[in-house]
């Protein structure tokens, strides 16, 4: 008995960051049905963006303020206006457009756009020189052919809805109110423009973490700035005072949920399982979310599947994993290069040391030893 608890706990421990990103993606998968479902019962797009990161924001600040006290650099106004952009860009702009797309697509559509930002992160990262592509290697010729078929599959679920699968029962579960799937087309511009912006936000998000290398206290600042920038949009677009009112309904879990469980606990997973395995492993894990959704929708919650959007995410899916398999490569010879050159360096110390104890210098010294002897 005491072996097998053993092997069982050994295999947990060696598949942790597996099981807890498997876990994320069934949180952001709940989290597309209970935000569609909030917002065919009237919630706001843009107020449910800015209390769910004011309910963010009073989670991580305590953990912040105490877990990262002497790690914290001291906040600049250069600094400040930085974490502004980046809150922008990750946040309050990005996040209010996607969120709105979401009540002129579906869960399926926009779960599977998600998969594009891997690709989108990589043409910006060639576009700004901060990524090399070496297309004369087979790692370089799959992450140039992944970005092209992504783009391709994008392209397919923006312009092509197709029909809608037949549903062979009736939904399970019914958490729809009043769908307001009205223009498929401005739904998908809003997508395509949130995953630019994502795509940019990550890229800003590495360069700033060098200079300000607290992670929790970082995502407490977004969340914040986030959340006020939100709140300043939100009063120039709506103007009734009832948006702002919420009761004890899927409005308030929806809102609870995504900023504990989403702005929150899943946050603090994602950097433990990148700083564990790095950003490639990480990434990996999104298609599971589109799969689940897809599921749970057409099975579960008798959401309509468009043809396009089934072949538009299978190609994005395929496009992905030749991009990340491109990156995975890279960095494995990245490694490669890191442990010849430690290798390098460790035998050149061993030679210095070695000629230090050679005989010529023992002769050299021979003298001076025979010379205190005397």
């Amino acid at each position: 008995m005491a072996p097998s608890m053993t092997h069982i706990r050994g295999t947990c421990r060696r598949f942790k960051a597996h099981i807890l990103m498997t876990i994320v993606q069934i949180g952001y998968t709940i989290l597309y049905f209970i935000t569609e479902a909030s917002f065919n019962r009237g919630l706001n797009p843009h107020v449910y963006i800015t209390y769910r990161h004011l309910v963010s924001t009073l989670l991580m600040w305590p953990f912040a303020y105490f877990l990262e006290r002497k790690l914290r650099p001291k906040l600049t106004l250069a600094l400040f206006l930085e974490l502004c952009v980046l809150s922008l860009l990750g946040v309050s702009l990005t996040l209010n457009m996607y969120f709105a797309s979401l009540k002129y697509t579906s869960p399926t559509f926009v779960a599977s756009m998600v998969n594009t930002i891997a690709a989108m992160t990589f043409i910006i990262a060639i576009l700004l020189r901060l990524e090399h592509l070496d297309i004369k290697s087979p790692r370089g010729v799959a992450k140039a052919v992944g970005t092209l078929v992504s783009l391709v599959g994008v392209t397919v679920m923006t312009l092509y809805k197709g029909p809608a699968m037949k549903n062979f029962g009736e939904a399970l579960i019914h958490i729809h109110g009043n769908a307001i799937h009205e223009s498929w087309l401005k739904g998908s511009i809003l997508t395509v423009a949130s995953c630019i912006t994502w795509s940019i936000w990550y890229i800003m998000q590495a360069v700033t973490l060098k200079r300000y290398p607290a992670q929790l206290s970082l995502t407490a600042w977004m969340s914040l700035i986030g959340a006020a920038q939100s709140a300043i949009f939100t009063a120039f677009v709506q103007h009734k005072p009832a948006a702002w009112k919420i009761g004890f309904d899927i409005k308030l879990w929806s809102i609870l949920y995504s900023g504990v469980v989403c702005s929150g606990l899943i946050i603090y997973i994602q950097l433990w399982c990148t700083e564990q395995k790095g950003p490639v492993f990480v990434t990996m894990f999104n298609p599971l979310c589109t799969i689940m959704v897809a599921l749970l929708a057409y099975f579960v919650f008798g959401e309509k599947l468009f043809l396009g959007s089934i072949i538009g995410g299978i190609i994005v899916i395929v496009g992905l994993y030749l991009v990340l398999w491109g990156k995975d490569r890279d960095q494995e010879k990245e490694m490669r290069a890191d442990e010849a050159s430690f290798v390098a360096n460790g035998r050149g110390k061993e030679q210095s040391n070695d000629s230090s104890d050679s005989p010529a210098t023992d002769g050299k010294r021979d003298p001076v030893k025979r010379h205190e002897d005397v």
